[in-house]
């Protein structure tokens, strides 16, 4: 009955853990398959362009028979939409919120309506092993990441150096019995140690016992008593995150934002993306941050030029940072 049914991996993982970089890597890769993606938003995901064929306002067509779906509201309703698309869908893949809890998304497929339809495969959790934060993953939301990962992926091994590992792996070891670990450079893994594994089954009835471990390690479970159909989550509300945007149709100044990132940008920044126009350059720069290290790549120009920013961290001044990048505009005093 269960060769039967969708089978279904989630990708969680903290902020700037590495979420993407695994998921294009799958795409990339995998031979024979026609995938769907869920993902919360396109701006989040950051396919990459040569994958891509089409886009519509929810939906991306890729090169190698996949669809990328824009997760509006519901998950149950959008995944929904999905088994009801024409064609055969051979798998399903669900990158989550850095912020997000992974248990109300697996109890969507593991219970209710869908459990005719898909077979959760998986739990993955990628874990950066660069910025890994001790403290943060004590408690709540990057907490029961690893608790209900089957698969915990330690990445950004190259940056870091052997015992730093093992004290993330330790502390891993403190929380799970017997995690399957799995260490990785740019998200990259075999395919087959990560995909059709079949290891969430196996692990459904530890829900009630690892709940209870949760809650012993002061992990107030209650904020999950929200509809498991739904995948929506408001940064504000979860452990003092809060997540700022900015946007502007006007062009930055390289030196100007490069003196922001330099000089004022708060510590308490965990995680930025955005699409960026300088006035000193012709082309569509996509920014990436994650913890104290920054990417800034470059592609061509096919929609209006305007400046889009995302910041994510802890107990943020909204306000200060929204200024500061005003200041960045190249017409600013």
């Amino acid at each position: 009955m269960s060769k039967k049914l969708l089978p279904v991996t989630i990708i969680s993982g903290f902020l700037g853990s590495g979420k993407t970089t695994l998921l294009n890597h799958i795409l990339k890769n995998q031979v024979g398959l026609k995938t769907a993606v869920l993902v919360n938003e396109f701006g989040e995901i950051g396919i990459d362009n040569d994958l891509i064929i089409e886009g519509s306002e929810d939906m991306i067509e890729l090169n190698n028979g996949c669809i990328c779906c824009s997760i509006n509201g519901e998950l149950l309703n959008t995944v929904s939409k999905v088994l009801e698309r024409s064609g055969q869908i051979d798998y399903l893949i669900v990158e989550t919120t850095g912020l997000a809890d992974p248990l109300p998304v697996a109890m969507t497929f593991a219970a209710g309506d869908l459990r005719e339809k898909v077979r959760l495969d998986s739990i993955i959790t990628v874990i950066d092993g660069e910025n890994f934060d001790f403290e943060i993953n004590k408690k709540s939301v990057a907490y029961s990441q690893i608790l209900y990962g089957d698969i915990l992926l330690l990445n950004k091994c190259d940056l870091v150096n052997e015992e730093q590992l093992m004290r993330v792996e330790e502390f891993i070891n403190n929380i799970k019995k017997e995690p399957r670990i799995l260490r990785s450079i740019n998200s990259e893994v075999g395919l087959q140690t990560i995909m059709s594994v079949g290891l969430f089954e196996t692990d459904t009835f530890q829900f009630e016992k690892d709940k209870k471990n949760v809650e012993d390690n002061s992990h107030d479970h209650s904020s999950h008593s929200h509809d498991h159909s739904s995948h929506s989550h408001d940064l504000n509300n979860i452990e003092g995150f809060t997540s700022v945007s900015y946007e502007t149709f006007e062009p930055f100044s390289l030196r100007k934002f490069q003196y922001f990132l330099d000089n004022q940008i708060s510590q308490n920044v965990f995680r930025a993306k955005g699409i960026l126009w300088f006035m000193e350059s012709e082309r569509k720069h996509l920014f990436h941050l994650s913890g104290k290290r920054f990417s800034l790549d470059d592609e061509k120009w096919t929609k209006e030029k305007s400046n889009k920013i995302v910041l994510i961290g802890k107990n943020l001044d909204h306000q200060t940072i929204k200024n500061q990048l005003s200041s960045c505009r190249f017409n600013s005093d």
